[in-house]
């Protein structure tokens, strides 16, 4: 007698990954986080950075941060500051 079990998929290395490009630590995370903010961002009237005919906006923003258009920024590693941003102080 043979028992019927459900077949899992297999992961296929031409799916997309739930990552950041340029993402150095490729957090799952911070993927997840960074979407539901811009997720946020476009329900409350942002425009969308691609063309869709999509009404649920946590599946554009998923499929915007999947393509790198959201800018974030890494709290444990920020960018160096600029001059222009802080100049120093003339004594």
């Amino acid at each position: 007698m043979t028992e019927n079990k459900p077949v899992q998929p297999e992961a296929s290395s031409n799916e997309p990954a739930a990552t950041i490009p340029g993402d150095p630590e490729q957090s799952v995370y911070r993927f997840i986080i960074v979407a539901a903010k811009r997720a946020r961002q476009l329900q409350s009237g942002a425009r969308p950075k691609i063309p869709t005919q999509s009404r649920k906006m946590t599946r554009v923003a998923i499929e915007e941060t999947r393509r790198g258009l959201v800018p974030f920024i890494d709290p444990e590693n920020p960018p160096p500051a600029s001059e222009e941003e802080y100049p120093a102080a003339d004594q």
